[in-house]
């Protein structure tokens, strides 16, 4: 599955498990310790939003969680899906604000970012954490082409062990340092 396919498919999966959550669940806790509920769809959604952005040509815009978060999402990704298939774009240099970099890479940190984000938004929500397996070997593919021992630092942790039994979307979470 190419990287634009893989983020078209997280996308609609991310939106279900938006969708899913309740007001009342913002501020609990998730996986990402550091951030509630509330604050990790801040980010998923401004990180789709803004990439999207960047990959259209935009320039870069203040990002406020709507009280329809689901809605917004559902807008954002539209809007990032008809920019990443623009010919031409991941061949393209684009500046999402960690610097400039090619598309192809934009695009599977997009991929990555949205993908773990949903699991541990549907891991805080108490909905299923399972990713359409498509999308957990596609953003297992992208982290291993991006998360280096440098960057793992400060933001990833170590990769937790495994049985062999285990699924695709605990392969990429275990891979990333989180506990399936």
């Amino acid at each position: 599955m190419d990287v634009v396919e893989a983020l078209d498919e997280t996308f609609r999966h991310a939106h279900g498990v938006i969708a899913g959550v309740r007001a009342e669940q913002y501020s609990d806790k998730t996986p990402c310790s550091e951030w509630t509920v509330r604050e990790l769809l801040e980010h998923m959604i401004g990180v789709v939003a803004g990439i999207g952005g960047a990959a259209a040509g935009q320039p870069r815009g203040e990002f406020v969680l709507s009280e329809d978060p689901a809605g917004q999402f559902e807008a954002a990704s539209a809007s990032a899906m008809t920019a990443w298939r623009q010919p031409g774009v991941l061949d393209r240099v684009i500046d999402a604000g960690p610097g400039p970099m090619p598309g192809r890479a934009l695009a599977s940190i997009n991929l990555l970012d949205t993908a773990t984000h949903t699991w541990d938004l549907a891991t805080a929500t108490g909905q299923s954490p399972e990713l359409p397996s498509p999308v957990a070997v596609a953003a297992l593919d992208a982290s291993r082409g991006i998360v280096t021992d440098a960057l793992r630092a400060g933001r990833f942790g170590p990769e937790q062990p495994l049985d062999d039994g285990a699924s695709d979307t605990d392969r990429l979470v275990a891979f990333l340092g989180r506990r399936p």
